[in-house]
C-alpha cells in the first residue's frame, strides 16, 4: 500500500515538494512559536528565581491627603521594624546634573540623574558590579560615584581606572564603579549613584527618601504589602504607593502569552492553506491518473483499494510536511534561543501535536479526492483517458 501510495509522489517530485512545503511552513510556525514561548518562559522563571519576587518598592504618591507628597525621613527606619522585612535600602533623588567635563553646557545633561543611596542598595536589588566596586562605608563619605550601565555608556566610561572623574553638581566626583543592568529597577541604570553622606556634604542635599526598596520574607509578601503604607507614613498612608517590581516581568510574560496565541493562530491559518494545497494537488492527480485508476480497477482492484491508495498518498505528503516542519521549527527555535542566551526547550506537545495535526490535515484534504477516485468506473476511466 505504501509503495502504491508513493507512486504519485515519486513521479511528480517537484509538485509533491511544493505541496508538502505548505504543511511544513504551518507546522514550523506552530512548533517555533511554542518552542520560543517555552524557552522564554524558562528564562523568565530563572530570572525571577535569581532576582526574587519578594522585592517591594515604596514611593510617595499624590493621594488625596494634606501631606507634602514626600516620604518621611524616618520611613525606612519604621519599615525595617516590620518583622518579616529582611533588608531595606533608601534612594533619594538629588537635584544635580552630571557631565564628563565642566566645559559642557548646562542643558546637555544626557538624561543622567543623580541618586543618593545607601550601601545596602546592591544587595537589596540583587545587582552586580561590572567593573570597580560599589560604595562602602569609606567611599560613601567622599566625592565618589558609581555609574549605572546606561549612564556609563553615555559618559563614555567603559572601565574603572581610578582616575576618571565626572563633573557632578559643581563638584568633581571620582568614578569607583560601573554596574550591570538593574533588571528590577531600570531607572537606576541612567543614574550616577553617590553616598548619602557625600550628598549632604558636597551637594548640599537634604536626604528625603524618594523610594525605599525592601526585601521581605517570601512567605509574608502580601502581609507586609498591606501594612507598608501606614507604616511608612502613618499620617497620610493614602499618599504612599507600594509596588512589586517583579510584577512587571510577570506582566511581560502575560503579554508574551497573548502574542503566542496570536502567532499560533497565524500558524494554523498557514496549515489550513497547506491543507487546501494538498487537496488541490490530489484532485488534479485523480484527473491526470484516470487511465491508471481504470487499469487497476479492470485488473481487480476494488473501490477500497483505490481510495486507500489516494488517501495514503495524501497522508504521506502531509507526513513529509509535518516531520519537516517539526525539524524546521526546532532549528529556528534553537538558533533564536542561542542568540538570546536561552536554553532551547521544545514542549513534547509541539512535536507530537505537529505531526498529528499534519496527518489530520492530510486525511481531511485527501478524503474527497480518494472518494472521487474510488467512485470512478473502470470503463469510463479508460474511455476518457
Amino acid at each position: 500500500m505504501l509503495r502504491t501510495a508513493s507512486v504519485g509522489l515519486r513521479t511528480r517530485r517537484l509538485r509533491a515538494a511544493l505541496s508538502a512545503l505548505g504543511i511544513m511552513i504551518g507546522i514550523a510556525a506552530m512548533v517555533g512559536v511554542l518552542g520560543l514561548s517555552e524557552s522564554s518562559k524558562s528564562d523568565l522563571l530563572a530570572q525571577l528565581d535569581r532576582l526574587g519576587t519578594n522585592l517591594l518598592t515604596v514611593q510617595a504618591g499624590t493621594g488625596i491627603g494634606i501631606g507634602s507628597g514626600e516620604l518621611p525621613s524616618e520611613a525606612a527606619g519604621m519599615i525595617s521594624r516590620i518583622g518579616p522585612v529582611e533588608q531595606t535600602s533608601t534612594v533619594s533623588a538629588v537635584d544635580a546634573n552630571v557631565y564628563k567635563s565642566d566645559f559642557i553646557p548646562e542643558g546637555q545633561t544626557g538624561g543622567i540623574t543623580v541618586q543618593a543611596v545607601d550601601i545596602n542598595l546592591l544587595d537589596t536589588l540583587a545587582g552586580r558590579v561590572a567593573d570597580g566596586k560599589f560604595l562602602d562605608d569609606a567611599t560613601a563619605e567622599y566625592p565618589t560615584a558609581v555609574l549605572g550601565s546606561v549612564a556609563a555608556e553615555r559618559l563614555g566610561i567603559r572601565e574603572v581606572t581610578g582616575t576618571q572623574q565626572i563633573w557632578l553638581g559643581e563638584q568633581w566626583f571620582t568614578v569607583v564603579g560601573l554596574l550591570d543592568q538593574f533588571e528590577l529597577n531600570p531607572d537606576l541604570d541612567r543614574a550616577a549613584l553617590v553616598g548619602m553622606s557625600a550628598a549632604e556634604s558636597y551637594l548640599n542635599h537634604e536626604v528625603v527618601p524618594s523610594s525605599i526598596l525592601i526585601r521581605v520574607d517570601p512567605d509574608f509578601v502580601d502581609d507586609v504589602t498591606s501594612v507598608l503604607a501606614a507604616t511608612a507614613n502613618p499620617q497620610n498612608p493614602e499618599e504612599v504607593e507600594v509596588a512589586r517590581p517583579s510584577d512587571a516581568l510577570e506582566a511581560k510574560e502575560a503579554a508574551d502569552d497573548a502574542f503566542t496565541a496570536l502567532f499560533l493562530g497565524l500558524g494554523a491559518v498557514a496549515l489550513l492553506v497547506g491543507g487546501v494545497g494538498i487537496a488541490n494537488v490530489m484532485v488534479i492527480s485523480v484527473l491526470e491518473r484516470r487511465s491508471e485508476i481504470g487499469l487497476r480497477r479492470a485488473l481487480g482492484a476494488t473501490k477500497r483499494h483505490v481510495a486507500v491508495q489516494f488517501l495514503g498518498e495524501a497522508l504521506l505528503l502531509s507526513a513529509v510536511g509535518g516531520i519537516g516542519g517539526v525539524a524546521l521549527g526546532w532549528a529556528v527555535t534553537g538558533v533564536y534561543a542561542n542568540v538570546r542566551g536561552w536554553d532551547t526547550l521544545i514542549p513534547p506537545i509541539a512535536i507530537i501535536g505537529g505531526v498529528v495535526a499534519a496527518l489530520l490535515i492530510g486525511a481531511v484534504a485527501g478524503l474527497y479526492p480518494a472518494i472521487r477516485a474510488a467512485r470512478m468506473s473502470p470503463t469510463e476511466a479508460l474511455r476518457t483517458a
